[in-house]
């Protein structure tokens, strides 16, 4: 079963059973599970292990280096998560439908299962329960992508930097439900937590 977090300090709010029988998510649903994972303690440990790859590799010169630089490139690396959240996660899906929660496999090989974690990646439900290509995740993280230029130097605003921004947020996005697929199973027989912190998107709110 799934917890609100991973390791609790990994944003889970979107990860149910494929099981779980839910009605179609409301969108004040949508809205709420964009804002837990932007705004929840646990968010800021991806943002914070970019940045400092970032840092590492100098991504952006003009951020400098040491404490400034590593500051310049997590507030910008989490305002990137959050603007990406709510446009894949509420914005898009409220207009196109789609259901924003990861349905778990649970069953089958290691390599089908990693296969299908990643395949959420282009393939979601609709509201209506059928499978349909994710126009919330690819159009939503070009979006979110294209308006990162606003608040970045003028001189990284280029189409390649762009394009680059939105792979990473759609590769991001895919490690993840690798990530939410597996870790029901980590859970139970690393940490012998059967059932530990269970949750279900339809009851939080």
């Amino acid at each position: 079963m799934q917890t609100k977090r991973i390791l609790g300090v990994i944003p889970n709010f979107r990860a149910v059973s494929s099981t779980d029988k839910l009605p179609p998510q409301t969108e004040k649903e949508k809205f709420m599970t964009a804002t837990e994972d932007s705004f929840d303690y646990s968010s800021v440990v991806i943002p914070a292990a970019l940045a400092g790859y970032s840092l590492s590799v100098n991504a952006t010169p003009e951020f400098g280096h040491g404490a400034s630089g590593y500051g310049k490139y997590l507030w910008h690396t989490a305002l990137d998560q959050t603007v990406e959240n709510f446009m894949v996660e509420f914005a898009l899906p409220d207009l196109t439908h789609e259901d924003t929660r990861f349905y778990t496999l649970e069953n089958g090989s290691f390599l089908k299962r990693t296969g299908y974690a990643l395949s959420r990646a282009v393939i979601t439900r609709s509201d209506s329960g059928e499978d349909v290509f994710n126009v919330s995740e690819v159009v939503g993280a070009g979006a979110a992508a294209g308006i990162s230029t606003l608040y970045y130097p003028e001189q990284e605003r280029s189409f390649g930097n762009t394009t680059r921004q939105w792979g990473l947020n759609v590769a991001v996005d895919g490690a993840s439900f690798v990530a939410k697929e597996f870790w029901p199973d980590i859970n139970r027989h690393v940490f012998h937590r059967a059932g530990a912190g269970t949750h279900s998107i339809n009851s939080q709110h």
